[in-house]
């Protein structure tokens, strides 16, 4: 298979005129005039290649595979991720999947209990994460996301931050029996 990319006029050449330091000269300027449009042919093949894609092309990519929580002031590779998996959000959508999915894009982390997980009311849910950044400050865009994947039957109950920190304790103890005074460290 030719790549696009590495097709030069000069090698399409019949080999009766291939010699033809004319005809030689003016494919070599055709090339020249069409590496322009090759560039923007590759730039058509947009699903296989989201890595690459800039701020503009990522903004339009969402618009056209229709990314339902996207907001184009999030940095550009988590919007190059959610244009990545859109389909798939779109496959899963209303499961707890697909807000785990969302939350692990945009968060880093997070974990869905279902009611029957934590004796809640039936049809509800709540969310874990132990990421620091889902903060008050960002509480709203938290929940804009995850309504943007959840199904209308299903009742988000709480959104719980578990945080696990390293943390140097000591600990003192005194004991008093009559004049002796003891104390241990434990």
């Amino acid at each position: 298979m030719i790549n696009i990319m590495d097709v030069s006029i000069v090698d399409l050449l019949p080999n009766s005129i291939r010699d033809d330091p004319n005809v030689k000269a003016f494919a070599q300027t055709l090339d020249e005039q069409l590496k322009k449009p090759k560039e923007d042919i590759y730039k058509l093949r947009r699903l296989t290649r989201i890595e690459e894609l800039d701020s503009d092309e990522a903004n339009d990519m969402a618009y056209q595979m229709h990314v339902d929580f996207y907001d184009p002031d999030l940095p550009l590779e988590t919007r190059r991720e959610l244009v990545k998996n859109s389909i798939n959000f779109h496959r899963i959508k209303g499961t707890p999947a697909a807000v785990e999915q969302l939350i692990d894009i945009l968060f880093g982390d997070g974990v869905v209990e279902e009611w029957f997980q934590y004796e809640g009311i039936p049809g509800h849910y709540r969310v874990k994460t132990s990421n620091p950044q889902a903060t008050r400050d960002r509480v709203a865009e938290f929940y804009r996301a995850i309504d943007s994947v959840t199904r209308f039957s299903a009742h988000l109950d709480s959104v719980m931050l578990e945080q696990t920190e390293q943390m140097d304790l000591y600990f003192g103890a005194g004991l008093h029996m009559r004049d002796i005074i003891t104390a241990r460290m434990v």
